[in-house]
């Protein structure tokens, strides 16, 4: 079993400096054991071996408003690369179905729920990864948060306790977005998306 780890990990190095940012991002969470709840796993099927490639560049010139190009804007502003998964990752992809959607999702959740990548917009996030019962792994997480963000930004304090609520309850109202194919709908206005994911209270 410690071999096995090991292997995981020296295979996790050889990876840092992949194109694909996605890989070293999908096999930390395989050796940290990240996995779905029980009780959402058969939610998952649609996107098992789900992961096309995301292009900013394409994604730029779509109109404004659309879902794609608010995910491009937030992505170039916060210089910050899509997760895609090499081809050759496939075999952990299908292994760790949560892992590998919830690593591509991240910031496209940013743009859904309309919170930035402060420690305020991610507690937000994490809140509502939580209110869906995504992983048990997050609650710990999210209890953690909780404690270390408000010390790294006290700033941030009062944006942290109102995105912890907001986060919440949207992910009590909103529909089961891990499973959901964002990537199918990217010339979709963004506010068509969050109606339908029940987000409509959002304001861009």
């Amino acid at each position: 079993m410690r071999i096995n780890k090991i292997k995981q990990i020296q295979t996790a190095i050889s990876y840092t400096k992949s194109e694909n940012y996605g890989d070293f991002a999908i096999l930390k969470a395989d050796i940290l054991g990240a996995k779905a709840s029980p009780e959402i796993a058969d939610k998952l099927t649609n996107v098992v071996g789900y992961y096309p490639k995301i292009n900013l560049d394409e994604l730029i010139q779509y109109p404004p408003g659309s879902f794609g190009r608010q995910y491009a804007e937030h992505m170039k502003l916060n210089h910050l690369k899509p997760l895609n998964i090499s081809p050759e990752l496939s075999e952990v992809a299908k292994r760790n179905v949560f892992a590998l959607r919830y690593v591509i999702t991240h910031d496209i959740f940013h743009v859904l729920l309309d919170f930035d990548t402060s420690y305020a917009g991610e507690i937000g996030v994490l809140s509502f990864a939580v209110a869906q019962n995504y992983s048990k792994s997050q609650r710990i997480s999210l209890r953690l948060a909780k404690l270390i963000y408000p010390i790294l930004a006290p700033q941030q304090t009062k944006a942290i306790l109102s995105n912890l609520k907001k986060g919440r309850e949207l992910g009590e109202k909103a529909e089961f977005l891990l499973g959901y194919r964002f990537e199918e709908h990217w010339k979709e206005p963004l506010h068509q998306i969050q109606s339908r994911l029940g987000l409509s209270e959002i304001k861009i």
